[in-house]
């Protein structure tokens, strides 16, 4: 699950990851292992929060606390085969005290960008939680982390 060597970028409030599929990224029949989505989805989600500043180990060691996945919820369209190149995307859709949801698609990347769309291959929904490191007990997002997301 490496990068395809673009650099990512957020397009409006929608954050873009490339990645491209491998071998180990398929099960038997050549596609890509259901679960393997998620992967997709917490790299995409990582440097998203990286390219707003937020970097979650300087978090976690700077506050006591971290963000942990409480919910998912995926949908799955059509397949991506080994080499293929994803576009996997995160965007906000909700924001609470103690959590927030994040939209995911993961879209396979057009030979011509412009003539196409991209083919939606998977979509999903996760809730990350904000809590205590070592107690995992729900906190309050700090402001400062509710403001970055907001740009």
């Amino acid at each position: 699950m490496g990068s395809v060597g673009a650099i990512p970028r957020s397009v409006g409030a929608i954050f873009q990851w490339p990645v491209r599929v491998y071998w180990e990224d398929t099960d038997a029949g050549g596609i890509v292992f259901y679960a393997n989505y998620l992967k997709f989805f917490e790299r995409s989600r990582t440097e998203w929060l990286r390219s707003l500043g937020i970097g979650q180990q300087q978090l976690k060691d700077s506050t006591g606390c971290m963000f942990v996945v409480t919910e998912t919820a995926i949908r799955y369209h059509r397949p991506a085969r080994l080499d293929d190149e994803l576009i996997v995307t995160a965007s906000m859709i909700e924001t609470g005290r103690a959590s927030l949801i994040v939209k995911h698609k993961a879209l396979l990347k057009t030979e011509q960008p412009g003539e196409h769309p991209a083919t939606l291959l998977c979509e999903g929904t996760i809730r990350i939680g904000w809590v205590h490191g070592a107690s995992l007990q729900p906190r309050r997002i700090p402001a400062s982390i509710l403001d970055s997301l907001k740009t």
